[in-house]
């Protein structure tokens, strides 16, 4: 974002900001806009990782608080106390595979603890005399959308929800309460529904870093079904870009959806992904790589097909994705190469048990 000599400085919590998309936000925010203040709130689940934030414990205007967007007083002590204009949230329990394994959390935490952010935030909002600065951003995904046919349209801002996992669900459910808290009480609430991100500081569970990390370990590339399942691909570094803009220029009680302008069938994407390893990585122990590719069963609730229409923040904002998925994933393979020590203490026993309950393979 160009800095504006006019811009008044915020105040901002951002939740779920030791996580993937949540801490590359930090650190766009943190460094475009070094006058705000900026409190980090993160439960630290398997997928919160405070390393990622260590660059930023030392600044004065940076906080970390380690917490539940569930616990409601102490969401309104962190309002009042830091006198916050800004939420953006971002605070969810995320992966498909594991809501099918443990559906529970993801209600918890994405319907109740957003729930509870909107309801501490709209008190807070009314004593404040409800300011025109005060914007309440809610990151969301395609998933809630469902799934499209080959020929289909991609999503748009007004395509019906049909969520088909437990995961998808329960952020559909999100976005509707966030939405109804603007109708029907006029708080600031902006919704994005974004594609797949990609990028540094991926939990290793998901698609990209696992097989950037199984080919450095000599593992199989597990691929769901046949591979033919199409994702949008976002590079998390755009995407935070967008939401940049969506805060600063968004329109209160809208939706924008963030896509990546990248469709690319699974398999295609990781025999890209295999080729630059291969280029890349150096003295690799099994190459090429694709031979390291391995079919495994479907996974239940598996959309075949999701793309974004990001035309709304394109016309509206003047947000374009900067990177080509070739791009993205050779900026991304770099990062995990050069930061190893980042991403080997993750690989622990329950992600190890995760890794075997949803590709049913030993993790050795």
């Amino acid at each position: 974002m160009t800095q504006d000599d006019t811009r008044k400085a915020r105040r901002i919590i951002i939740t779920g900001g030791a996580g993937f998309i949540g801490s590359n936000f930090v650190h766009h925010w943190s460094k475009n806009y070094p006058e705000d203040r900026i409190i980090v709130l993160d439960s630290l689940t398997y997928a919160g990782n405070r390393a990622t934030l260590k660059d930023l414990e030392n600044l004065e205007n940076f906080r970390f608080v380690h917490g539940d967007i569930c616990d409601r007083p102490l969401v309104d002590e962190l309002l009042k106390q830091e006198n916050i204009d800004t939420v953006a949230h971002f605070a969810a329990e995320s992966h498909v595979d594991r809501s099918i394994l443990g559906p529970g959390a993801f209600v918890q935490t994405n319907v109740v603890g957003t729930f509870t952010l909107l309801e501490s935030f709209r008190q807070y909002w009314l004593e404040s005399a409800k300011p025109e600065h005060h914007r309440f951003l809610h990151v969301s995904t395609d998933e809630v959308y469902g799934s499209l046919e080959p020929n289909d349209p991609p999503f748009s801002e007004t395509t019906p929800y049909s969520p088909n996992s437990p995961y998808s669900a329960s952020k559909a459910g999100s976005d509707h309460l966030a939405r109804a808290y603007y109708h029907t009480y006029g708080m600031p609430t902006i919704i994005t529904n974004c594609s797949n991100n990609y990028g540094p500081f991926h939990f290793p569970e998901k698609l990209l870093p696992l097989m950037i990390i199984n080919i450095l370990l000599s593992k199989p590339l597990p691929v769901y079904g046949d591979g033919q399942n199409v994702r949008d691909w976002l590079y998390v570094k755009d995407h935070c870009q967008a939401l940049d803009l969506v805060i600063h220029k968004g329109t209160p009680g809208q939706t924008y959806n963030v896509g990546g302008n990248n469709e690319v069938k699974n398999i295609d994407l990781v025999h890209l992904l295999c080729k630059l390893m291969d280029e890349l990585a150096g003295d690799l122990p099994v190459k090429p790589a694709e031979s390291l590719i391995t079919f495994v069963k479907d996974r239940p609730g598996h959309d075949r097909r999701y793309a974004i229409d990001a035309s709304k923040i394109r016309h509206e904002l003047g947000w374009v994705p900067q990177k080509t998925v070739e791009q993205g994933i050779r900026e991304t393979i770099l990062w995990y190469l050069e930061n190893q020590q980042w991403w080997r203490p993750l690989l622990s026993a329950d992600y190890q048990a995760y890794y075997e309950a949803s590709y049913g393979q030993k993790f050795t």
